[in-house]
C-alpha cells in the first residue's frame, strides 16, 4: 500500500511532506518496493494507493496507563475484556496498549494475569504490556484505589504474577516511603520499570528510590503532595532526576492546562508521557459505573467516587492529546511524541512501534488540520477509514 503526499510526523519529531510505503504489516521504504519486493497481501492489492493530500500521518498512539472503556474494565477478566477494550482503542487512534491493573485481591490479580497471557492479538489495539498500578501503594494517596487489598512491596509476589502474565508487565507502582520498598526496588529493577504512585513520599524519599533504580512517576501531580517551594516533593525529585519520565493525563479535569505547559517546560519534550488513566465509562454516556470495586459517577468529562474523589478519566488517549494542543497550547509535535516515541521507548518496544520507520510494525493514524482521524491502521490493517 502507498499513501501519497501525507505530511508526516518523522522520528526526529519534524512534519516532512512525503510517501508511506506499507507491505505486509510493516513500513518499508520506498526502494524496498521499487525493486519489487512485497507480501503477498501487497500483491493482492499491488494497485491500492491512498491520497492522503493535506492529513498528517502519525504513529498509532500508545497508551501505557489506562483501566478500561465502552463498559470493559481491564480487572473485569472475562473472556472477551481485552478484545473489547482493543476494538475501542484502535478506533480511536491507539493502537498500542498498556492497560492497568488496580489495588485487588491477589487472587483477582493472578485471574488478570492469566487471561492476558492467553489472549491473541487478532483484531484492533496490540496488547504490548501491563501497567500493574498497586498494590503497593500509600493508604493516604489511594485515591480510587481500594485501602482494603494493599500491600507491602513484595518481589515473590510480583515476580509470580509476571510469570501468569507471560513476562509482560512494564511498569509496576509503589509508595517509596512504605517499609521494603527501596529493597523492592533494587530487586526488580532490571527486569520492570519501577514507578513512584499513590505515594506520600517527600523530596529525599523520591529521591532515594530513583538513585536506587525507579524511573517512572504515575500520572504526575495526582495522588501525591504538591510541589512546593520549602517541599517540592516527587515532582521536584522527578525534575531533578533525567532518568525518570513522568506521566501527564490531559483530559481537562486532572491538571490545569497552565500546569500542563509548566510541565512540559520543566522535564522537556522526551521526558513527559501522556496517558488516559481511562475508566470503563470512556466512551459511553452519563451514569454510574465501578472502578476498582467502588461506585463512580460520570458527569461530562469528569468521573468521581462517592465522596467526590476524582476516579480516572473517561476520556481516550487521542482526545488528551488533541485536548492538550488545542486547549492547553502544547506543542503539536510535542504532544504527538509525548503520546507515541515516548510511551514506546520507556517500556522498551520503540524496536517494534512508535514511529514511522521502515522496519517497524504499519500503525498508523490519518488526521487532518483540526486533529480529526480520517483513517486507522494497525500492523497494516485498515481499522477504520472515512477516505
Amino acid at each position: 500500500m502507498l499513501i501519497k503526499n501525507a505530511i508526516v510526523f518523522d522520528p526526529d519529531k519534524v512534519f516532512r511532506n512525503r510517501e508511506i510505503n506499507i507491505s505486509g504489516e510493516k513500513f518499508v521504504e520506498s526502494s524496498f518496493m521499487n525493486l519489487g519486493f512485497s507480501s503477498d497481501s501487497d500483491k493482492k492489492h499491488e494497485k491500492r494507493q491512498i491520497d492522503a493530500t493535506g492529513l498528517y500521518a502519525i504513529p498509532g498512539l500508545i497508551d501505557i496507563h489506562f483501566h478500561g472503556c465502552m463498559g470493559d474494565d481491564f480487572c473485569d477478566a472475562n473472556d472477551d475484556t481485552i478484545k473489547n477494550i482493543a476494538k475501542y482503542e484502535a478506533r480511536s487512534g491507539i493502537t498500542s496498549i498498556c492497560p492497568a491493573t488496580m489495588t485487588i485481591s491477589k487472587d483477582e490479580l493472578r485471574e488478570v494475569m492469566r487471561k492476558a497471557a492467553a489472549y491473541k492479538s487478532e483484531e484492533g489495539a496490540k496488547l504490548v504490556g501491563i501497567n500493574m498500578e498497586g498494590p503497593f501503594i500509600s493508604e493516604a494517596k489511594k485515591g480510587a484505589q481500594s485501602s482494603k487489598y494493599i500491600l507491602k512491596c513484595d518481589a515473590k509476589l510480583f515476580d509470580e504474577l509476571n510469570d501468569l502474565s507471560g513476562n509482560i508487565i512494564k511498569l509496576v507502582d509503589i509508595a517509596p516511603e512504605n517499609d521494603g520498598a527501596m529493597e523492592f526496588i533494587k530487586e526488580v529493577k532490571d527486569r520492570v520499570k519501577v514507578s513512584i504512585a499513590h505515594t506520600t513520599a517527600d523530596y529525599d524519599t523520591a529521591s532515594k528510590a530513583f538513585e536506587e533504580g525507579a524511573s517512572h512517576v504515575t500520572h504526575l501531580y495526582n495522588a501525591m503532595p504538591p510541589f512546593t517551594h520549602r517541599a517540592p516533593g516527587v515532582i521536584g525529585a522527578a525534575v531533578d532526576n533525567d532518568t525518570v519520565c513522568v506521566e501527564l493525563i490531559c483530559d481537562g479535569i486532572h491538571i490545569h492546562p497552565a500546569v500542563v505547559r509548566a510541565t512540559f517546560k520543566m522535564f522537556g519534550n522526551e521526558r513527559v508521557i501522556l496517558i488516559s488513566d481511562s475508566m470503563r465509562a470512556c466512551g459511553l454516556e452519563d451514569g454510574e459505573y465501578t472502578l476498582g470495586g467502588q461506585k463512580v459517577f460520570v458527569t461530562g468529562r469528569k468521573a468521581v467516587l462517592e465522596d467526590g474523589t476524582i476516579a480516572g478519566s473517561v476520556t481516550n488517549l487521542f482526545e488528551c492529546m488533541k485536548r492538550a494542543v488545542q486547549d492547553m497550547h502544547i506543542r503539536l509535535e510535542d504532544a504527538i511524541a509525548a503520546a507515541t516515541i515516548n510511551p514506546a521507548r520507556q517500556i522498551g518496544i520503540f524496536d517494534k512501534v512508535g514511529s514511522i520507520e521502515d522496519g517497524k510494525y504499519a500503525d498508523l493514524v490519518l488526521m487532518d488540520k483540526s486533529l480529526h482521524i480520517k483513517a486507522v491502521y494497525v500492523h497494516g490493517k485498515e481499522i477504520y477509514s472515512e477516505l
